[in-house]
């Protein structure tokens, strides 16, 4: 399934795969690639299986500079447009559906810029957010983060050469709304850990249960309130 994205130089298609669980469906998770990697990464597909067998629906999706056969990230701005697209075709396909944006690494930066600038989801998952680039605190990405309102997880590596030192994203969360990090210990950018050493979906798929997890927490506060 394609989505059209109105860029400014006009529309573009990006692929996106639509995958629901075998029994009903308790929402939908948009989930965005990183940077260096598009949506059908072992990663993001065995993210994306774990979180099916939780019931919900999963649409993992590219950017267009991935669609152009392109190797670095375009503007940010195709990015949020992109976000704004894909969340908009699940809601018509969906409507009334939960909907959480979920990335690796640019593509959840991404929701948290879209999100930021309006656009309305449920909730967000960072998987390894770029608070920033390796060795340059000094180049924090977090002015819009205190302004997101949905709920945030950010899954976080506590190697991770992007979150160091790691006090640094505690005090960016704490500066948020609604947000928690759960942190993985010894975990990396992409989640690998010295001396453990398993599939890029394997170590995907142990992820979703702490996505499932938030989700839960989210809709019961909801329902109390």
């Amino acid at each position: 399934m394609a989505v059209s994205v109105q860029l400014p130089s006009g529309p573009v298609a990006v692929t996106t795969a639509w995958e629901e669980p075998s029994g009903a469906s308790r929402g939908v998770v948009a989930i965005a690639h990183g940077a260096g990697a598009g949506m059908d990464h072992p990663f993001l597909i065995g993210f994306s299986e774990a979180l099916r067998a939780e019931g919900l629906t999963t649409v993992r999706f590219n950017f267009p500079y991935v669609e152009a056969g392109r190797r670095m990230p375009g503007p940010a701005a195709h990015a949020v447009l992109t976000w704004r697209a894909v969340v908009a075709s699940i809601r018509s396909e969906r409507p009334g559906a939960a909907i959480w944006a979920c990335g690796k690494s640019y593509g959840g930066r991404m929701a948290s810029m879209a999100v930021a600038e309006g656009l309305e989801v449920d909730g967000l998952v960072y998987l390894g957010y770029p608070l920033h680039p390796p060795g340059k605190p000094d180049k924090p990405r977090i002015e819009h983060l205190p302004i997101v309102r949905p709920p945030q997880l950010f899954v976080e590596g506590t190697n991770d050469p992007f979150v160091q030192p790691l006090s640094q994203l505690e005090e960016a969360v704490a500066s948020c709304r609604d947000a928690r990090i759960t942190w993985i210990a010894g975990g990396g950018h992409s989640f690998e850990v010295k001396g453990a050493k398993r599939p890029a979906d394997v170590v995907g798929a142990e992820l979703a249960p702490l996505v499932v997890a938030f989700i839960d927490e989210v809709e019961r506060r909801r329902v109390q309130e």
